[in-house]
Order: C-alpha cells, then structure tokens, then sequence
C-alpha cells in the first residue's frame, strides 16, 4: 500500500461502479478510511440497490483497507449530510469529498421532458452541493480539507445532453465560488473532467478520441486528496489516458465602450461584428463535421 493519504478519512459518491470504485480502491491503497457512497441505481437513475456500495468495502477490505458504505441518494440534503456525518462518527474527521455520482437521461432539447431534466441536475449539481455543503462546515472548523467535483468536457455543450452538460457546467462555478470562498479557511476546491471507458461514456454522442481507464482518473485524483496538492485551488482538470490537461479561466477576450452616450441597436450592429466579434466554438465544428460525414455516408438514392 501506498502512503499518499495516509491518517486521511475521505468520502467518495458514485463509488460502486466505474471510475467512482477506482477513485475508493485507490484511496483506500493509499492509506486513507473511506465513506463508500453509492445509492446503487441504473445509468438512468432507477432501480437503487444498497448492495453496490457494501460490494465495494468488501474489497476494500479484503485487501487490508478500511471503509464504510452509505447507500444514501446524495440529491437530497439529508443524503450529503448523512455522508459526511457517517465519515464523522466512523473515524472522526473528513479530509476529502470526491463527488463522482452522476446519471443520464438523454433527449433533445426540444424533446425533453422535465422528468428527464431534473433528476439529471438534481444528482449531479445538487449531488455535488449537498455533499460540498456538509463536508465545508466541517473543514471551515478544521482549517483543512479538500472538495472534488467531477464535471466533463460536455459543459461545453452537448448535442443530446443538455440536462447533463449543465448540470457539469454548474459544478465548474460550484468548484470555483467554494474555492474562493473557502480559501481563508485554508479548504482548496477543484474539479476533474475525466475521460474513461465507463458504462456513462458508452453515451457520449461523438467519438472519444482520446480515453483511458478509470484508474488513470483515479490516479490525478489521489494526487489532489494530497498534501503535495494543498496549494492548489480552483482548477479543472481533465485526465484522457496518458495525458492530463488544465482548462482555461474564463476571461473576457474583447470589449468595447459606447462613445457619447448609450447603445441603440443599430449601433450595436455597427461596431459589435469588427469591434468585438466572436470567439470561435470548436464544438460547434466538430457537430458539422460529423454530420457531413454522416450525409456523407447514406446510400444515395
């Protein structure tokens, strides 16, 4: 076993499957007591079961680690709160919280329902608060610890999934205002946009063309539990395999001001296309390319 979290008691949400278990079995390696949380439900959110998260402790456990498991749903208040305070009463303390839990109900945009759009937010954004929320009053106290939210290349957008990409844009802004608001209290916050082979990433709409194994998230994860990671706050991570990237933040690019007075929109017509312009959306030409190649590949009649 490893020694990077040792002493370190750490939460894991989403951990009975997928890169959620390697982020637990990797922790546990390390050195670290593990809250094993998984409510254990289908790729759409249905069906839970508590058995998934007991499975992953089992392993845990027979490979001479330490963990508990809590098969609680973390979009409710009472969920999160019931993570961290497991954490609390097992071990006494919490020193890290990595929020992996996530489902998909895919739809076009003018096609979905409601049903398909608030679970979706629901388990990823609110998932990531409630947990956030419970450990955060815990580590203000503390003076330590670290806050993990998992987003992914698709806050970018994404062409069937926009209940999931906003979600996963929303825990980027969670990340970032717990960054800051927590910086004093020496708290870092970050998040990680992996790329993996996982029963999720069967569904992305596009080709991956870079991906790795949940092991390699899990590893870049490990790392930011860490003390060798405690100057570290803010960021987005994205972690494909061999390579690991960090994302930009978001800037203003161009400005302009009104000269004499207010805008009117004629004025804005005239000075907004050369003074200010657009910043191009490589999504947006990826979409075009693959839809060109799908015309491109129908038989033609």
């Amino acid at each position: 076993m490893g020694n990077f979290l040792a002493g370190k008691v750490i939460a894991v949400t989403g951990a009975g499957r997928g890169i959620g278990r390697a982020v637990a079995l990797a922790c546990a390696e390390q050195g670290a007591k593990v809250v094993v949380n998984d409510y254990g439900v289908a790729i759409d959110g249905g069906a839970p079961s508590s058995e998934i998260a007991e499975s992953v402790v089992k392993e845990i456990e027979a490979a001479g680690g330490v963990a508990t498991a809590v098969a609680d749903d973390v979009s409710t208040m009472a969920g999160g709160q019931r993570i961290v305070d497991t954490a609390l009463a097992q071990y006494g303390r919490i020193d890290g919280v990595v929020c992996v839990a996530g489902i998909l109900r895919e739809r076009m945009l003018f096609n979905m329902t409601e049903e398909e759009w608030d679970p979706v937010v629901a388990t990823h954004l609110k998932g990531t608060f409630t947990v956030f929320r419970a450990a955060a009053a815990v580590m203000r106290r503390q003076k330590s610890g670290t806050l993990l939210g998992f987003t992914s290349g698709n806050h970018q957008g994404s062409v069937s999934q926009a209940n999931y990409a906003s979600a996963k844009g929303g825990i980027i802004s969670l990340v970032r205002s717990a960054a800051l608001g927590l910086h004093k209290y020496g708290v870092t916050a970050n998040a990680v946009a992996p790329v993996a082979r996982t029963r999720m990433s069967e569904k992305v709409p596009m080709e991956l063309t870079e991906i790795g194994e949940p092991e390699d998230v899990a590893a870049l994860v490990v790392y930011l539990l860490s003390e060798r990671a405690r100057e570290i706050t803010g960021q987005v991570y994205t972690v494909a395999g061999p390579k690991i990237a960090v994302w930009a933040q978001p800037v203003e690019l161009r400005s302009v001001y009104a000269e004499g007075g207010g805008w009117t929109p004629e004025r804005v017509a005239e000075v907004l296309p050369g003074a200010v312009g657009v910043d191009p959306m490589p999504m947006l030409s990826r979409v075009a390319a693959m839809a060109s190649a799908a015309a491109e590949a129908r038989p033609k009649r």
